[in-house]
């Protein structure tokens, strides 16, 4: 959700899909600033872009009716929106795909891995050593109740 139009996405420069980082050696190495696609695939976009053909096809397709825009909805306002959750152990009253839809229909995502860029764990019965790496980098965490507060529920 990056880039909210295909216009955007066209006029987008490769140093623009990618964030350099400095590596622990002084190398650097490259990330991609669209959740869930890679380097690779973001040198792939723009070399498309690049490519007048390409360029061609995709104004006549706009030519054509065809309007790539992202939708926006109420879910964008929400607290969860944008966020990132990662589910562990068992929850009280909620399965793990139940926890899951409800985050994403809130416009949260979930991720199966605790990180620097996860929001919030939540908990529930014999969480484990995602909720040991959650304390360690002091994200929240949250139980059944307070997630369901969360969401508006």
């Amino acid at each position: 959700r990056h880039f909210k139009s295909m216009d955007a996405l066209e006029s987008a420069k490769l140093e623009n899909l990618l964030i350099t980082k400095v590596g622990k050696k002084g190398g650097e190495t490259y990330e991609s600033v669209i959740s869930g696609v890679g380097v690779e695939v973001s040198k792939s976009i723009a070399s498309f872009f690049s490519d007048p053909h390409h360029r061609e096809w995709v104004a006549a397709m706009r030519k054509a009716g065809l309007n790539l825009v992202e939708k926006t909805t109420a879910q964008s306002v929400t607290a969860v929106a944008g966020k990132t959750f990662v589910l562990t152990g068992t929850l009280p009253t909620l399965g793990r795909d139940e926890a899951r839809d409800l985050i994403e229909k809130a416009g949260g995502k979930v991720s199966g891995s605790v990180s620097k860029n996860t929001d919030y764990v939540v908990a529930g019965e014999e969480a484990g050593s995602k909720l040991t790496k959650a304390q360690e980098l002091g994200i929240t965490i949250l139980g059944e109740p307070e997630l369901r507060k969360l969401l508006g529920e």
